[in-house]
């Protein structure tokens, strides 16, 4: 399994390249207004942290948008600032439409917003690069999301389609372990989230019996 961050902090960013080795971004609106900067800048910034790798950064369109044309003429705009990019579509029907009409152009979508199945069956069919199953958002609202993650995996594997699922709105770590679980090829989650997902207390209970233990023995 690959681990996105979630983040348009570019402190952030380059923290958990260093440390954690993550393989990609994924950034939002919310995420650009966090870092306090304009969107262009912001992006911009990123683009750079990321030349020479393969690591792909998911940037989002602007949400305002209702119609494919607008959507595809924005993305070929941001599509061009860097090849590490990955254009985020909503799951509207212009979403849908527009990664078939932006695949012909070899750029790659990754459809956002997906709360059912069926939504990321039409971003494969239509040749969404990504497709990003949101699950922090459902169990907020008391949906079991498991089998919602595992059922999108099966009929990504039934068919034969190329599409990666980037599990997202991953708030803690029981939900990365389930998407792993349920078949998700990516998470993404926030800076906040991975650290306190790879620690745990019983590991500084552990620590601390084991230096004890150390403390009280010979070297030599």
């Amino acid at each position: 399994m690959k681990f996105f961050l979630d983040s348009a902090i570019v402190d952030e960013i380059k923290y958990a390249l260093d440390m954690w080795d993550i393989d990609g971004v994924t950034t939002n609106p919310r995420h650009v207004q966090v870092s306090g900067k304009p969107f262009m800048q912001a992006i911009h910034e990123i683009a750079e942290i990321f030349a020479g790798t393969d690591k792909p950064v998911s940037v989002e369109v602007n949400p305002h948008f209702d119609n494919w044309q607008d959507m595809v003429r924005e993305a070929e705009k941001l599509a061009a600032i860097s090849p590490n990019f990955v254009i985020k579509l909503p799951a509207t029907e212009a979403g849908f439409k527009g990664i078939a009409v932006l695949k012909e152009k070899d750029i790659r979508v990754n459809l956002t917003l997906v709360f059912s199945a069926t939504q990321a069956l039409q971003a494969m069919r239509m040749g969404a690069y990504f497709v990003s199953p949101f699950i922090g958002w459902k169990e907020s609202n008391a949906e079991e999301t498991q089998s919602f993650v595992a059922e999108v995996a099966a009929i990504r594997d039934n068919f034969g389609y190329d599409t990666e699922i980037i599990v997202s709105a991953v708030r803690n770590a029981r939900q990365i372990a389930d998407a792993a679980v349920a078949g998700g090829d990516i998470v993404t989650a926030g800076f906040a989230v991975y650290k306190d997902a790879f620690d745990h207390p019983y590991t500084h209970v552990g620590l601390g019996k084991f230096q004890s233990f150390w403390d009280k023995t010979d070297y030599e």
